[in-house]
């Protein structure tokens, strides 16, 4: 927890100041029983009406006073711990978002929401009650203690008989429950899992008639969360009544040993009354110290796991000395490219890879599922980077750009199409931000969806639903290469894009793109062959390997495995396009 406090220094201010503000409520709290006692030993036992009114009025003046303290203390301590928070969780989402790929591998998605959303919020709230409860309940402790011995020393003698037994339980329960509320997390982990699949995959579930199956996964996790939260409180539930305990047999040898004095006449009524009030705030002052800190030790768990992100260094970061020039021809070359994922000693996943795409070339990925065509793509924006050799970009290697040059250089559409909330519209500006509603139905012509975006009632500014489901696989994918075509890069990227499209569609969206972007470097990677029949060049890979490099014409001449794929997929007679 203490290396997240960095985040309360730019409001250093807040954190002073309701301290003092507790400061006072305290002060106020401690002052009552004294005044209590002298309304009973000097105005009720003298008949002084006079005394017991004004020390009356002194009360409810000094308590108004503590009020204004504690309201105070809570509006302070609340300004720190929001803002606390929202830089904390701003922080840890930037962390995220500079992750490469495969940092992103470390971590589940369910867990990094759990930790800006469930985790974030519990160390908020632990700093909120640090600036009150951690204040006040040590402050009122430690002054309940001087002002009862104040009062009576030899009474005083029962706290250091109950204080330290107190003590001992409370640290018996910090180092029992410090493992159990971290497991509590991992099971909230679990549980955010299962939903996002299950929301995510809803129609799969109903299609498939898993919906029992489902909810008995779900459940599982739920049940799962509940016995383990269950087992984390039973502990801290189950020393709150040898607590209550003690706390009741101290109050009782502090009647019986302090009636002893007053009949005595060691003692008068008002300050045994007195020493009853302190006493019961120095052991209510060790139950809000137990609290808080049985709350630290889950708080700490949480913070444990937000500190597990943010101390994460990216594998992929930006140049110390990054080089901002342009890209402006977009010449694209793999210098005896290796790479893999993980650690040494596995298999890599693409092995001596070499070639170069020249400006407004088509470079067509051609291969069988699993052979490296995407993780090849992905080199090139950097989103993984080499273990061997060079990928160049202008002849320049792509670890000296600006992270920020590169990639609004690189037009992506990506295996997996993924559409925001909001508009057609901003969806396809999503590309560029600045781009004229004029540059975005061009883009979505050269796509192939301008025809199908204006027959709906809205047109552009049609809504979509959330991921995209009032749009077909096709359609979606149409308005992610507008998108990308929008940001007019210098590398075009279509990974499996048109999968989704018929084939007299995919046609006219390949040939749009050469006859729009002359200039641009387009990479086609592709499953089926009809996809890549026009490229200038057609890179064959198989298990992350060229063993095929040439246009159509020459790999059907001189490649066997060309020659099979085109067989198995088309054959002889086959009519590709209407």
């Amino acid at each position: 927890m203490g290396k997240l406090l960095s985040y309360l220094k730019p409001y250093w201010k807040f954190v002073v100041l309701a301290p003092l503000l507790m400061v006072v409520e305290v002060i106020v709290d401690l002052l009552q029983p004294t005044l209590l006692a002298k309304i009973v030993d000097v105005g009720i036992a003298g008949q002084d009406l006079t005394f017991v009114m004004r020390t009356g009025l002194l009360m409810i003046g000094i308590a108004v006073i503590g009020m204004l303290g504690g309201a105070g203390c809570t509006v302070a301590a609340s300004i720190a711990s929001q803002n606390f928070g929202t830089d904390l969780r701003s922080d840890l989402f930037k962390k995220i978002q500079s992750f490469s790929y495969a940092d992103l591998e470390k971590f589940k998605i369910s867990t990094l929401i759990t930790r800006l959303t469930n985790d974030i919020a519990q160390v908020q709230m632990l700093v909120l009650m640090s600036l009150r409860i951690m204040v006040r309940a040590p402050l009122l402790g430690v002054g309940g203690i001087i002002m009862a011995i104040s009062i009576n020393a030899r009474l005083a003698m029962i706290l250091f008989a109950s204080v330290p037994a107190l003590l001992l339980i409370l640290y018996f329960v910090i180092q029992k429950s410090f493992p159990l509320f971290t497991t509590v997390q991992k099971k909230l982990d679990r549980v955010n899992a299962v939903m996002r699949e299950n929301l995510s995959g809803v129609r799969l579930i109903k299609v498939f008639n898993r919906s029992d199956y489902e909810k008995k996964r779900f459940s599982v996790a739920n049940k799962e969360l509940m016995n383990t939260t269950i087992k984390a409180f039973k502990l801290v539930i189950s020393i709150m009544p040898v607590m209550m305990l003690i706390m009741n047999l101290s109050l009782v040898a502090v009647i019986w040993f302090g009636g002893i004095q007053v009949s005595g006449g060691t003692m008068k009524v008002g300050e045994i009354m007195a020493f009853i009030n302190y006493f019961m705030q120095i052991l209510f002052s060790l139950m809000m110290v137990s609290a808080i800190f049985i709350f630290i030790t889950r708080a700490n768990a949480s913070a444990e796991r937000i500190h597990e992100v943010l101390s994460i260094v990216p594998q992929i970061q930006n140049p110390s000395q990054p080089d901002s020039t342009p890209i402006k021809k977009g010449i694209v070359e793999f210098e005896k490219v290796t790479f893999q994922f993980g650690e040494d000693g596995e298999e890599p996943a693409l092995k001596d890879i070499s070639f170069v795409a020249q400006p407004g070339e088509t470079i067509a990925i051609l291969g069988r599922t699993g052979s490296g065509k995407s993780t090849l793509m992905n080199l090139i924006p950097r989103l993984y980077d080499v273990n061997k050799g060079r990928v160049k970009i202008d002849e320049r290697d792509v670890r000296v750009f600006d992270f920020e040059t590169l990639r609004s250089s690189i037009g992506i559409v990506p295996q997996d199409t993924i559409l925001f909330s909001g508009t057609i519209k901003e969806n396809i500006k999503w590309g560029n931000p600045q781009a004229s509603d004029q540059e975005v139905i061009a883009a979505a012509k050269i796509a192939q969806a301008d025809q199908f975006i204006i027959q709906f009632p809205e047109g552009y500014n049609t809504l979509i639903n959330q991921r995209g489901t009032n749009l077909s696989g096709g359609q979606k994918q149409r308005i992610a290469i507008a998108r990308a075509i929008v940001k007019e890069p210098a590398i075009l990227i279509l990974d499996d894009s048109t999968s989704a499209v018929d084939l007299a569609t995919e046609k006219k969206i390949l040939s749009a793109l050469k006859k729009t972007l002359v200039d641009t470097t387009i990479f086609i990677v592709a499953q089926r062959i009809s996809t890549v029949l026009d490229a200038d060049c057609i890179l064959l890979l198989d298990n992350g390997q060229i063993v095929g490099q040439g246009n159509h014409s020459q790999l059907m001449m001189n490649n066997s495995i060309y020659q099979e794929i085109y067989q198995s997929q088309l054959g002889e007679g086959v009519t590709i396009y209407d």
